[in-house]
């Protein structure tokens, strides 16, 4: 059984008749490779476009995630549904192009998907506010798009600074895109836990940024719309899990947590 969808800016570059090994024969920039799938930057035209395959992950890896209690990525329909989750509740993200999926049986089921390239841009993690003002914008910006994300019933299970994309000309406007969403998982809701992972990743990630109470109280704020009353009353046994998630990210690699960071993380 074969699933498909392609949009009309591509449809001249493949044979929909066997989409699948038209995807594989493509040829670009290898950004990464992995036994079971490959990311490739690739020109159709006059556009870039990223393609993601897919060739079945086996038994043996979908064992290994279900034993250590973590639901194992099967292919591109992962992110093809995210994509599509974030973009009807107003998160910007990738543009998807192109989606096909062959296969029943989950160990061996390949599928691929074609997104529109984002072009120049640079990771929050990478980027550092130029003034108060531009960090105060990012801030709001981050803590909406995570709002807005989870409240679609979407936890990305990578959420860190890094996969927040914005364009270098974009600093008094910031305009960010969420991207790399192959883990992401949907629910009518998400779980307590899975938001508590989502958000001590976002915290964790930022530790090396110049933070401050006032700027976490800011996402908190944005994030939770009940206010800072509720967020530190009925909420803060919540935000405290998240301060500890961040703590244990960050103490799986070091053996203390820095002075400036525990000061930062105590008082919020």
């Amino acid at each position: 059984m074969t699933k498909m969808f392609i949009a009309a800016e591509v449809a001249p570059y493949f044979d929909t008749a066997d989409m699948l090994t038209a995807v594989d024969g493509l040829c670009g920039e290898v950004y990464r490779q992995v036994e079971n799938r490959r990311t490739l930057r690739v020109t159709l035209g006059e556009h870039d476009y990223f393609a993601k395959i897919h060739h079945g992950v086996g038994w043996g890896e979908i064992f290994k995630n279900l034993f250590q209690f973590r639901l194992p990525v099967l292919g591109a329909r992962n992110e093809w549904q995210a994509i599509q989750h974030l973009t009807a509740a107003d998160v910007r993200t990738m543009t998807a192009v192109l989606f096909c999926e062959r296969g029943i049986n989950p160990a061996t089921r390949r599928s691929a998907i074609l997104t529109q390239s984002l072009g120049d841009r640079v990771s929050l993690e990478d980027y550092v506010p130029e003034n108060l003002q531009v960090k105060r914008r990012l801030i709001n910006e981050v803590a909406d798009m995570s709002r807005k994300m989870h409240a679609a019933g979407v936890n990305h299970r990578d959420f860190y600074l890094c996969h927040f994309l914005m364009g270098q000309a974009d600093r008094e406007s910031p305009e960010l895109f969420l991207i790399d969403l192959h883990r992401a998982q949907i629910r009518s809701s998400v779980p307590e836990r899975w938001l508590v992972k989502d958000l001590g990743g976002l915290l964790f990630s930022a530790f090396d940024k110049p933070l401050t109470r006032r700027d976490l109280l800011r996402f908190v704020r944005v994030y939770r719309p009940g206010g800072l009353r509720q967020a530190l009353t009925a909420d803060r046994r919540f935000w405290l899990k998240v301060i500890a998630r961040a703590r244990r990210l960050y103490l799986q690699d070091h053996k203390t947590v820095p002075t400036q960071i525990e000061r930062l993380l105590t008082a919020a």
